[in-house]
């Protein structure tokens, strides 16, 4: 994994941090501008190397945005600095989430989006920690709000989270099942999760839990597709299933 510590682009301050983010990397629709979909790297990467992997997939109606994320000690490496969408401790059911970090980022995500003409479709992806602000992003939308209230102003239309989790999984049915409208997005929102069985740095058992939270809280629009023999990495089986999902779920004029 590489270390990235570019401060260009924009900034993210919420309450007492500040973060620059890093060089944001755009790959142009060959086709017809049908969709645009803000791709999120993993722990310690950058959207270059994304960008690239993106670039050469056969789905030309769609514009990629691949952000990079700020340079931030992460408690994880025992506070090592490295390119992080959030501060993160440890993988478990219990430990704190870093909520803080976590609307920074998808407030980022969401202003990435926000400047896209009005009949775009709009998506979020992500791998490993990419993976997880895309799902949270994904609770945003449904709650109408990011987790410190203020109004979330994207209408998404499909979420893909590779090796990933949920972060805030613990309060989410109750969120989203006090508001009525919250439980209509939520059901209205497709979901693509893929997770390897053989992955050492997020382990099976986070997606395969993630999947069901989502699910139990009102996110039934979802599907969970596992790989025998993959580790934490994708894979161009994975990549031919991206594709499928998106020119399917999107509506994409002759992407195949």
């Amino acid at each position: 994994m590489s270390y990235s510590n570019s401060s260009m682009g924009s900034g993210s301050r919420t309450g007492r941090r500040a973060f620059e983010f890093g060089r944001t990397y755009v790959v142009r629709p060959k086709g017809k501008h049908q969709a645009t979909i803000v791709w999120l790297h993993g722990l310690g990467d950058n959207g270059s190397s994304w960008s690239q992997l993106l670039e050469n997939l056969p789905l030309p109606n769609i514009k990629w945005i691949c952000p990079t994320a700020p340079t931030r000690p992460v408690a994880l490496l025992g506070g090592f600095p490295c390119s992080a969408w959030f501060d993160v401790g440890e993988l478990s059911e219990d430990a704190p989430d870093d909520f803080e970090g976590l609307d920074g980022s998808a407030a980022h995500i969401a202003n990435l989006l926000s400047t896209e003409p009005a009949d775009i479709k709009l998506g979020i992806g992500g791998f490993s920690m990419g993976a997880a602000t895309a799902l949270y992003s994904a609770t945003c939308f449904a709650q109408g709000k990011y987790g410190n209230g203020i109004p979330y102003p994207i209408n998404l239309r499909t979420i893909i989270g590779l090796s990933g989790w949920l972060p805030g999984s613990r309060s989410l049915r109750s969120k989203i099942e006090g508001s009525n409208e919250a439980v209509r997005r939520a059901a209205s929102l497709p979901i693509l999760l893929c997770h390897g069985i053989c992955d050492e740095v997020v382990p099976y058992k986070y997606g395969e839990s993630s999947s069901h939270c989502l699910s139990s809280s009102g996110f039934r629009y979802l599907s969970f597709k596992t790989y025998e023999g993959l580790g934490h990495y994708t894979v161009p089986k994975e990549m031919d299933e991206v594709c499928n999902w998106l020119q399917a779920r999107l509506g994409l004029e002759g992407s195949r």
